[in-house]
This record gives C-alpha cells, structure tokens and sequence, in this order.
C-alpha cells in the first residue's frame, strides 16, 4: 500500500524507534521523541512497537491512504478526522480506499504519532527508518505531495476502544545525574541547578531543548577538547544556560557537561514556556 502527503505541516517526519549502538561511529540514536506515544500507536493498529510511523510537529498533517487501511493517532490533544468525518485519536480507525486521514494543530504538547498498519516501509539506513533531522540520514522531512510505502499487516488491530493518556504537563520533572563536567561549575552552579527551575525556550528542537533561568557559573576558565556527547547531556555553553540533548543531538561538543537526564521522553512534548525542574541525588 501506499499512502499520499497531502499536507506535511510545519515537520513531519518517519520515526521509528532509532539506530542504537552507533555513537562509536558518529551516528546518534535518532528516532521518535515521545517513543512511548509511537509505541502506542504501533500497538492499537497491530504493529510490532518498533515499526516506523510519522511524528508530526505543533500543526499536525493530512495523509491519504490509496487503498483501506487501519490507522492510529497518538501523543498530544489535537483534533483528528478520518474520512471526512471526527474521529478519535488513542483508537484504530479503519479507514476506507482514497480516505483522507487529518491530524490538525496541537491544542496542548508538540507532537502527534501516526501510525499505518503494517508500518511506514522507506529504505532502512543502519537498521532504521528515522529521519535524522541533523546528519540527514534517513527520509527527508516530509514534503506535500510525497509518497510513502508500507508494510504488509501482520496482525489485526488492537480490541480497544479507548486508551487513556495523560496530557503534558506545564512542569516537566527530571532526575538528573551529575557529571561527567560538574566539576568545571561552582558550587553556586550546582546549587542553581538543582534549586530553581528553568524556561524551555522557542530554539528547542529535536537536536536539543534549550532552557532560560539563572545562568549557571563556572569554575574553570578555557575551553575543553571535543569529548564524547549521549542522548540526555545537560551542556552549558558560554552564556550558562543549560542545553538538553535530545533524539537528534551531535555526538561531539566541546561545552562541559554538568549532568546527563536519563528520561528525555519528558520533553517531547514540552513547549515553549514549559517550566522545567532538575531533580539531583538529593531528592
């Protein structure tokens, strides 16, 4: 089967669930930001959780499906419609030949999961279908009028009619261990960290999360050799606020890295003006 792009939105990409295992070789892990909203959706239509689907950004997208076919929508509030008429997103919806399948603007998060039976089929580049938003592998961000193919079904969709999901939250916690540069902040630093909160700003994409709040001062002058950077480094460059890596993120930096979030799932769907609170070994 093939399905058509009607509209592609502001960034619509494949996603599926990433190329782990290869920084050594310079490659992030890419893959869907919200990994736990795709997983869904993968499940309600009868994929394997790690077939690739579309992540949309803030203004949704428009998709036709050239023969019948079942469809899910997951992640944040938006309005969706399925064969011209509303439809409800957390479900399968069996959507007839030439339907049209809408995901409209995000009422609250970032990012809505679309997956098709049978999967999103591009070309695998490393063992993934994900579009790399920095290196450019994979796919190239979604364009109106592109064509996509998928997979065979292998199973029927799920028997649900609804599925709960908890809408973002306006304050996003994250546990945060510190290091491997925390060494190179004052202890004002860490205490600013750890005891005030911080802004995600407009800049924010999937390479990163950039925050605003109290700059974190350092305790060391100069500047690093580039070193090794992981999904969820905390970096602070020269102007200290801090800089949270995400799916996308460079594997080399050269800013000291005050402490590493092992869940970034978090901050998939954190906009602009979302309060953000680290949570240190204290807490």
């Amino acid at each position: 089967m093939v399905i058509e792009v009607v509209r592609a939105g502001a960034l619509t990409t494949v996603q599926d669930l990433g190329r782990p295992g290869y920084a050594h070789l310079g490659v992030p892990r890419s893959g869907a930001l919200d990994a736990p909203a795709l997983r869904l959706a993968n499940r309600l239509v009868g994929n394997p959780e790690e077939c690739a689907g579309l992540e949309t950004t803030v203004t949704g997208c428009a998709i036709r499906l050239v023969d019948a076919g079942t469809v899910a929508v997951t992640g944040v509030d938006a309005p969706v419609r399925a064969a011209g008429r509303p439809a409800d997103p957390g479900r399968p919806l069996a959507i007839p030949a030439g339907g049209l399948v809408e995901v409209g603007p995000a009422r609250t998060g970032v990012r809505s999961y679309l997956a098709v039976a049978g999967g999103i089929a591009v070309e695998p580049v490393l063992g993934s279908r994900a579009t790399d938003t920095l290196s450019g592998l994979g796919p190239a961000p979604l364009r109106d009028g592109d064509t996509l193919p998928t997979g065979p079904v292998t199973s029927a969709p799920a028997p649900v009619d609804f599925v709960p999901w908890p809408a973002p939250s306006t304050m996003v916690d994250l546990p945060i261990r510190l290091g491997p540069r925390d060494d190179w902040f004052t202890d004002e630093a860490i205490a600013r960290l750890l005891g005030t909160t911080y802004t995600v700003t407009p800049v924010s994409n999937r390479v990163g999360a950039r925050l605003a709040g109290v700059a974190l001062p350092r305790a060391k002058v100069g500047e690093l050799p580039s070193e090794g950077i992981v999904l969820g480094a905390v970096q602070v460059p020269a102007d200290g606020q801090p800089l949270i890596f995400l799916a996308d993120h460079p594997t080399t930096g050269g800013y000291p890295v005050i402490g590493v979030v092992a869940d970034v799932a978090r901050l998939a769907q954190a906009r602009p003006g979302t309060t953000v609170r680290f949570h240190g070994p204290q807490r």
